[in-house]
């Protein structure tokens, strides 16, 4: 049958309706398929920049002269490259020091670590690739250096590099887990790696070793993640290190080495043994350990034999020793073997000695992580450290006088006591008062009159001292010691910060402010009845006839004389203030915070900036003014500067 020309059209026109319509369903399906797509892609990729490293102006912060500790070592274009807190040591073929490019100053504020070359997929020639704690990865091509900053700030702490032969580059992280760069994007490796912490890095694309802070050995492979805990023979959950032999898988942790084949444990090597580093060589296991020596295994008769230590000290012996340093890495070049254990690299002679073939030369100061910093009046500098005791600065220059015992070892806080002639220093082993000069007159604890051995913080009253301690507070005073807890109406028996004016005790804890006055509480203030937005207070400083108070979480806040609570422009929600980080001397107001630089303002007009240029690290942890100088400590050295300049 034969359709007339009007059919003809229609059926056309139907047709093409038709063709239409299923188009646009096609269209529109693929548009909605690219979105979904687009969606999942906007979940997966991390926010990145990479760009030539450009650093803000110094404001004028010079560095006073602490041992520079190396974490890394690498080969790369002819000369040797150690990495640490201090920076990049680059050195020649014969061993001399031809450039240095400091943390804080040349490079980002935060300490340097492991370090890989590779060819990444947006560069044309191989970099030495260094990770840091807080500021990316920097790509160095023995000239310049970029940076590749992840945009999230937990991301930007990178523990572990591997550069694989694509181009792509993997990222282990302190807590992000693995990330993956290639050239352009940075996302999570795989949803198994997101919120681990990476530790160690081996392997290649076809298989996958990664060691992790709490979660054992990591086994990627096939699209496939296994994982070999204490369950499947791991000596130890926290993998420290991991290295590939010829045909086994050996995972460094705190108690011994496993030997894993075919993805198992197949035994267990140096039970017992902190095992910081590892290095597979011609049949044989070196392995570092945290005190300092290194063992030999010889993986072929199962035998093994602790290599002799060699005692490392500075020229002169004027920087404390390095003989218990850990030996942070193991490597080979050519025939050489290289041992990285704190401020010197080692070689294996082939007698089976190690020698320092390169020493940092120590530093003025006896450590890098400052707890607490004081300007007496005599002029001297106490230096307090985390876990070395403390330094004395003599006021006119010289070598500083160190003391470090069972009880001063971690240094809380110290203040001058000018009655007495004396320094009370706060310790994590009990309050110890020295006279001015550094001699120890005595050490008071628990079995003493305190109510805690742990000492955070102490304070000059008008009728003696009084100290923190997170079991409540302990008045020092000429009656003999004694206590005010919770029972007695303190807010909170963990205290962490005080302040004293007059008759007036100002008490910062765990859970909010107690103000005292005659003996008792007069007022507690916390979240639920002030102004505060965080409960854990850290850190008090004078300000006109009240205090400024720092906070755990939530910034500086202003405390008035009756204790009523003000915000400031620094009570910014998860800026966190250090312990005993906060200064003034009617001129300025200092706050050092954690991750986030030195907070300053003007005393009167209370306007405050963030300066995080020329630190050494954005953790501040310790203030001290002096004559006009503003010391500023940190966890990763101390620096000073003109008060003027800030």
């Amino acid at each position: 049958m034969k359709l007339s020309r009007r059919a003809q059209a229609v059926l056309a026109i139907a047709a093409g309706v038709l063709c239409f319509v299923a188009g646009t369903i096609i269209w529109r399906t693929e548009r909605a398929l690219r979105g979904s797509q687009r969606q999942v892609d906007a979940g997966q990729f991390l926010g990145v920049s990479v760009r030539p490293l450009a650093l803000s102006a110094n404001p004028g912060f010079e560095p006073i002269s602490a041992p520079a500790t190396f974490r890394s070592a690498a080969f790369f274009n002819g000369r040797l490259y150690l990495a640490g807190p201090a920076g990049l040591f680059a050195y020649s073929s014969q061993g001399a020091l031809e450039h240095v490019d400091r943390v804080g100053l040349d490079l980002p504020p935060a300490p340097l670590g492991a370090m890989a070359v590779g060819t990444l997929a947006n560069s044309h020639a191989p970099e030495l690739l260094i990770a840091t704690a807080g500021e990316g990865v920097l790509a160095y091509d023995g000239h310049r250096f970029r940076q590749i900053l992840p945009a999230d700030k937990p991301t930007r702490t990178v523990t572990a590099l591997l550069p694989l032969n694509s181009g792509r580059l993997l990222l282990g992280t302190g807590g992000s887990g693995l990330l993956v760069y290639d050239g352009k994007t940075l996302q999570a490796f795989h949803s198994t790696t997101r919120g681990i912490y990476v530790t160690a890095l081996a392997g290649d694309e076809a298989g996958l070793w990664i060691g992790t802070l709490d979660r054992g050995l990591l086994h990627w492979s096939g699209g496939r993640m296994e994982t070999l805990g204490e369950a499947q023979g791991l000596p130890d959950a926290r993998v420290e290190c991991v290295a590939a032999g010829t045909d086994a898988i050996y995972a460094g942790t705190p108690a011994g080495i496993a030997e894993v084949r075919n993805g198992s444990v197949t035994r267990v090597i140096a039970r017992g043994s902190y095992i910081r580093s590892l290095l597979t060589d011609d049949g044989a296991l070196y392995a570092g350990q945290l005190e300092g020596s290194v063992l030999r295994i010889d993986l072929r008769t199962n035998a093994s034999e602790a290599a002799q230590r060699r005692r490392i000290v500075a020229p002169q012996e004027t920087a404390p020793e390095a003989t218990g340093a850990p030996v942070e890495q193991l490597l080979r070049a050519g025939d050489a073997r290289y041992a990285v254990r704190g401020g010197a690299l080692l070689r294996l002679e082939p007698g089976g000695e190690w020698h320092d073939v390169l020493v940092s030369g120590g530093g003025f100061l006896s450590d890098r992580n400052i707890s607490s910093l004081l300007a007496a009046s005599d002029g001297r500098l106490w230096v307090g450290y985390f876990d070395r005791g403390l330094d004395i600065l003599p006021a006119g220059g010289g070598r500083p006088n160190h003391i470090e015992d069972d009880r001063v070892f971690c240094v809380n806080r110290a203040v001058e006591d000018p009655r007495q002639s004396a320094i009370a220093v706060a310790t994590a082993n009990g309050l110890v008062l020295f006279d001015r000069d550094g001699r120890q007159k005595q050490v008071l604890t628990r079995s003493t009159g305190l109510i805690a051995d742990h000492v955070t913080d102490v304070a000059l009253a008008p009728t003696g001292l009084v100290a923190a301690t997170p079991a409540g507070i302990t008045f020092l005073e000429a009656g003999g010691p004694h206590s005010m807890y919770a029972f007695q109406g303190l807010i909170n028996n963990h205290v962490y910060a005080l302040a004293a004016r007059e008759n007036s005790l100002l008490v910062g804890t765990l859970g909010g402010i107690s103000l005292l006055g005659g003996g008792s509480v007069r007022r507690n203030v916390n979240t639920g009845n002030s102004a505060l937005r965080a409960n854990w207070i850290t850190a008090f400083a004078s300000s006109g006839e009240g205090w400024l108070a720092g906070t755990y979480g939530a910034g500086v806040y202003r405390i008035a004389a009756d204790g009523s609570v003000t915000a400031t422009d620094a009570s910014a929600q998860g800026t966190v203030v250090n312990p005993g980080a906060m200064i003034s001397d009617g001129r300025l107001v200092l706050a050092g915070t954690l991750g986030g630089g030195l907070l300053v303002a003007d005393a009167v007009g209370m306007r405050w900036k963030t300066i995080t240029a020329g630190l050494p690290s954005l953790n501040v942890t310790a203030l001290a003014i002096d004559r006009g100088t503003v010391y500023v400590g940190t966890d990763n050295g101390l620096v000073k500067i003109a008060e003027d300049r800030l």
